[in-house]
């Protein structure tokens, strides 16, 4: 990271556009509303008014009486016939990876090894003070390599300057021969349990360490400043507020990253809305100590539980399946806990309180956590929700029981669109009818809360909502989408990025739809995502971003408060 006053200044900017001020009751009229209700039908309106601290008093429809002005508001905001929607969640990001992720080297547009290495070099070269080049989102699948990349080929164009760069997943990374050698790995160093070493016909490490072999390298990495931190905090809510997001769920938050956002609070600049799930077992303690910490800052953060790994990512052939790999019949990939290991840790969290999401991808971990849920279920009682994170690969014959289990399935739109080719090739025709199967699992009972996995992929809701109900990229492929029998309507896309996301995050009393009582964070836009097709959806356009009653970003680059507004 840029050091000294460089990177507070550039902090000061991003901050400057994202400062809410509410201070007097606000109508915002002249909007087409539109909303989830309790019960999760469709609720529309044309103005809504809120009060001083930012929570909605009235929901105002078609053909009611009005607020008069200067009596029942001092403040009006004119929504210029624009779309009203509540702010969308992101139920599964991890928020200083975002930031992070934009302040470092990012290869997740190269579509070549050639294009890659090019951009890694010349990223090199412009940062010669950096110790280290760390960087993310090399997918050799995108560059059809058919293998892993190795450090041989980041040699020639990194030199002796160790270099680390995570998959597009997160789930392996990169490292050049320096890099290496700065971890001690070797033709001796041992494969990790629930993880793997790229090695070649010797044995040697060819560059590549996949899930928990990571740490190997990932643990010698410079840590960041604190300063750092902030200014990837700052930056990671900027993107998030570019595409109307206002409240997100952060996956596996460490004690740094729960300082970073307590930094941001007292200094009162902590605007989006986290519900953290800490790193394992250890940083759960650590940070709540005897249990989840209550809402601070307004409803800005609280730590609502902590985030397990059961099993690694499809692209990497972590994910732990219940036959064999298609395309590496000698793996069913890595499991990172066995059933009782998993058992155990989530007694240790449910014993006090936290809400558990588990990372299960395969089918065969996703079969294994809902058995453990059901089992738990029995001795932990009451309004658990217990969340399954991504749930890309299940059994069919295990919807019911994912279902009866009660799990809500924390799932990303995007993953089928960006992984298609690749889960074809990983699970084979035979097992496609368990591919991302957002409807079949809606259609059983099962609760679904759609994200992003940024920065895995971008934190775009509206890219989300276009495949939510296409099953198809941006390039309209394939014909009639990809299991076609799996798309959503759009009612229950837009449930799932608002209402039900705030259900699963606990936060249903507090934001997720637009009604009174709850807080005022909407978002104004150019579409109507009930009747918009995907490419619109794609091309929404965010006009302005308000959290608690606080406009805190507009497209307009000069940012005004809602005290600039018209009466």
């Amino acid at each position: 990271m840029r050091r000294g006053s460089l990177a507070g200044a550039a902090m000061a900017a991003l901050l400057l556009a994202a400062a809410p001020a509410a201070l007097a009751d606000t109508l915002v009229d002249n909007v087409r509303g539109v909303t989830i209700g309790k019960a999760g039908e469709v609720e529309r309106f044309n103005a809504l008014l809120f009060d001083q601290v930012g929570v909605i008093q009235r929901v105002i429809r078609e053909g009611e009486k009005k607020p008069r002005p200067r009596k029942d508001y001092q403040y009006r905001v004119d929504g210029k016939g624009r779309v009203m929607l509540p702010g969308m969640i992101d139920t599964h990001a991890h928020v200083m990876g975002i930031g992070f992720g934009a302040l470092s080297l990012d290869l997740s547009e190269t579509r070549s090894l050639a294009e890659a290495l090019a951009l890694i070099g010349k990223f090199a070269a412009e940062h010669p003070e950096r110790p280290w080049i760390i960087g993310r989102g090399w997918n050799q699948e995108a560059w059809k390599l058919g293998r892993f990349p190795t450090a041989a080929e980041l040699d020639a164009v990194t030199g002796d300057r160790p270099v680390w760069l995570e998959r597009v997943d997160g789930h392996a990374g990169w490292a050049n021969s320096a890099a290496l050698k700065a971890a001690s790995v070797t033709a001796a160093t041992k494969d990790p349990a629930g993880g793997s070493i790229d090695r070649g016909t010797d044995g040697a490490p060819l560059g590549v360490l996949v899930d928990t072999a990571m740490e190997l390298v990932a643990k010698r990495l410079p840590a960041p400043r604190a300063e750092d931190r902030d200014l990837a905090f700052a930056t990671a809510q900027r993107l998030l507020f570019e595409r109307g997001v206002t409240a997100v769920a952060d996956m596996g938050t460490t004690i740094e990253d729960w300082q970073t956002y307590r930094r941001a609070g007292d200094a009162n600049r902590l605007y989006v809305r986290i519900m953290a799930y800490a790193a394992g077992t250890d940083q759960m303690t650590l940070i709540g100590g005897p249990g989840p910490s209550p809402w601070l800052y307004q409803d800005r953060l609280r730590l609502n539980g902590v985030k397990l790994y059961l099993d690694g990512a499809l692209g990497s052939r972590g994910a732990w399946l219940k036959a064999p790999y298609a395309d590496a019949p000698t793996t069913r990939g890595l499991p990172q806990l066995s059933e009782t290991q998993l058992g155990n840790m989530m007694s240790r969290a449910a014993m006090d309180g936290f809400q558990i999401a588990v990372h299960a991808i395969g089918d065969r971990a996703n079969a294994a956590l809902v058995d453990t849920i059901i089992d738990l279920s029995k001795t932990y009682k009451g309004d658990r929700r217990w969340r399954i994170e991504h749930a890309q690969i299940i059994d069919p014959a295990d919807f019911e029981k994912v279902a009866r289990s009660g799990a809500i399935a924390s799932m990303q739109p995007v993953h089928q669109t960006s992984d298609r080719i690749m889960a074809e090739a990983r699970l084979g025709p035979d097992r496609l009818a368990g591919a991302y199967p957002w409807k079949s699992l809606k259609s059983a009972g099962v609760r679904l809360a759609f994200g992003s996995d940024a920065p895995v992929e971008r934190p775009d809701p509206w890219e989300g909502l276009a495949s939510a109900i296409s099953r198809q990229g941006a390039d309209n492929q394939p014909p009639g989408g990809w299991q076609p029998q799996e798309r959503l309507p759009p009612v229950e896309a837009l449930a799932a990025y608002t209402a039900d996301a705030a259900f699963a995050g606990f936060a249903e009393e507090r934001f997720g739809r637009l009604a009174p009582g709850m807080r005022a964070d909407f978002v104004l836009v150019d579409i109507d995502p009930l009747t918009a097709n995907p490419a619109q959806l794609r091309a929404a356009k965010i006009s302005e971003t308000w959290i608690g009653g606080g406009l805190v970003w507009s497209a307009d680059k000069a940012v005004q408060t809602i005290t600039d507004s018209k009466r």
